[in-house]
């Protein structure tokens, strides 16, 4: 089995290939954009993981250039699972700080238009879409991180004030976490036909900006744990 993780920014990635590979044996591979792949490889597993950049935008291109280039190698198999990963903010009452959350759906909380009457989404504007599934794989790796499982929204600019974490609730009651990458990685891994999940580390609570109150380092840490206990249902998946 082969899995493309991608992240935003480079501690992510490190944290991820940590977890994957705790005893650091790590290879570097470069593809196209400058961009350098963390492969780990277990029993029957291949993961690359790829700090794409921050946004949807970046994210998508990335995302769509590393599945590009392993299409393109000679004698390579294609990816059988894209994930999108990182930390991210947490809805109160669903998913507090230093939770792990696995998306159930990838959505494009701000794609749409604003409208007297509220957001639209792209959908109602008849065109686009701005939701992805999961993988049906996410349920299991919800149950094996012991991760709350619910929708995962991107944005392209965090909230940071109680009126806006209202408004996104209002909109996606069930709704966990909020992230900037997500929906560009599934879209790229949409066009090439891959299955997508996403796992986020809650950092902080979606409201009110209080940078002091954040907790990075933890969600890093719960990421590198999570990537760590996803290593033998990945190999499961492979036998």
């Amino acid at each position: 089995m082969r899995v493309l993780v991608v992240t935003a920014v480079t501690a992510e990635a490190d944290s991820v290939a940590a977890g994957l590979c705790p005893d650091g044996t790590v290879t570097l591979h470069r593809i196209p954009g400058g961009h350098a792949l963390r492969r780990c490889t277990g029993a029957g597993t291949t993961v690359d993981v790829l700090a794409g950049g921050v946004g949807p935008a970046a994210a998508a291109a990335a995302t769509a250039t590393a599945l590009t280039a392993a299409a393109a190698a000679p004698g390579a198999p294609a990816y059988d699972l894209v994930v999108s990963a990182g930390i991210g903010g947490g809805f109160a009452g669903v998913a507090p700080l230093g939770a792990l959350v696995v998306a159930d759906a990838i959505v494009a909380a701000d794609l749409g238009a604003q409208t007297p009457d509220g957001h639209l989404p792209v959908e109602e504007l008849g065109f686009g879409r701005s939701v992805r599934p999961a993988a049906a794989l996410s349920e299991r790796i919800a149950e094996a991180l012991d991760a709350v499982h619910g929708p995962v929204l991107t944005v392209s600019t965090v909230t940071g004030t109680a009126a806006r974490a209202a408004e996104l609730t209002a909109r996606h009651p069930r709704a966990a976490v909020e992230a900037m990458e997500g929906f560009g990685v599934a879209e790229a891994a949409a066009s090439h036909g891959v299955p997508v999940a996403e796992i986020r580390a809650v950092s902080n609570a979606v409201g009110p900006r209080d940078r002091a109150a954040w907790r990075i380092g933890e969600a890093l840490d719960a990421l590198r744990n999570a990537f760590r206990l996803l290593s033998p249902v990945l190999e499961e998946e492979a036998r």
